[in-house]
């Protein structure tokens, strides 16, 4: 498919160096990279790699001009934690960051969420520029409508559209109004759409992992 795409808006194909997938990478279109080292540096997918070569292969393929890692989580979910899951970019310098429900007990997802939020604070991007980090509470996971070992509860994995955001709705009435209103704030031009995606999440993913962009012939 991934072919058939490239060639139908003419754009060159490229072997790269790594292996990874779509949510491994959230770039905020300036040159800043965030990845989570549990799914890239693993070997899973980049056997015998240091971080250190991942992070010069990305730097070449992707032509950005800073990565910054997060820890993840390594072999507790399909992806070793996607990026797209933990944090997201709204606008360069600003991130979305996966937050616990309010009163949940620590966990090594909301381990990573803090490891993250401690990076985050603490570096620049490609800019020069600090975060601006803002919270984006998970669901109370006694009152969603989904279940499920694998259930992905966090709104972080929501796809931008032409015109649009999709993000996921879960049946916490409280904690969707509450995300439907931060994603508002972050994207005013765009109309946000909440989606029941009970099915999906039990497998373990989310509306970003469902999609992907389509490309646009580049400009000449």
């Amino acid at each position: 498919m991934g072919r058939l795409l490239l060639r139908r808006y003419g754009i060159p194909r490229e072997v790269a160096p790594l292996v990874a997938e779509g949510g491994s990478f959230e770039t905020d279109g300036e040159g800043t990279l965030l990845v989570t080292e549990s799914s890239i540096v693993n070997d899973n997918r980049n056997r015998g790699k240091t971080r250190d070569r991942i992070e010069d292969e990305l730097i070449e393929t992707l032509g950005v001009e800073k990565v910054v890692w997060l820890a993840g989580v390594r072999g507790e979910d399909i992806t070793d934690a996607h990026v797209d899951s933990l944090v997201r970019f709204t606008a360069p310098g600003v991130v979305l960051l996966d937050h616990a429900s309010p009163g949940s007990p620590p966990d090594s997802w909301s381990r990573s969420a803090d490891q993250a939020r401690s990076v985050l604070e603490k570096a620049t991007d490609a800019r020069g520029r600090r975060f601006e980090i803002i919270d984006l509470p998970q669901p109370d996971l006694d009152r969603i409508t989904g279940e499920g070992d694998d259930f992905v509860s966090t709104y972080a994995n929501f796809y931008v559209a032409n015109g649009s955001v999709f993000m996921p709705r879960f049946g916490d009435r409280t904690a969707d109004d509450r995300a439907r209103g931060i994603l508002q704030e972050q994207f005013p031009e765009r109309e946000v759409v909440q989606v029941q995606i009970d099915t999906i999440a039990s497998g373990g993913g989310g509306i970003h992992c469902a999609t992907h962009d389509q490309p646009g012939k580049p400009a000449a």
